[in-house]
């Protein structure tokens, strides 16, 4: 194989990745796949959760707004 055949089968693995998977999908069907991107970029910089206090409101501000709350209350643990 070639370099060039090499760096388009990356390419395209790449591409394929980009795909949702299920847990994207579940995020997004939240309503709050913005505030749960800011909320996990904030503890993967900072390595501490009680740093991102804001993120974690902002997040729960949404996740009780689009009534997660209640749509989560009638899943089987």
């Amino acid at each position: 194989m070639t370099k060039s055949e090499s760096d388009t089968k990356n390419a395209a693995a790449v591409e394929e990745d980009d795909e949702p998977d299920e847990w994207d999908k579940r995020i997004f069907s939240t309503g709050c796949a913005v505030e749960n991107t800011k909320m996990n970029d904030c503890y993967y910089e900072k390595k501490d959760w009680r740093l991102c206090k804001n993120e974690l409101e902002m997040f729960r501000k949404c996740w009780k707004q689009h009534q997660n709350d209640k749509r989560t209350e009638m899943k089987d643990a």
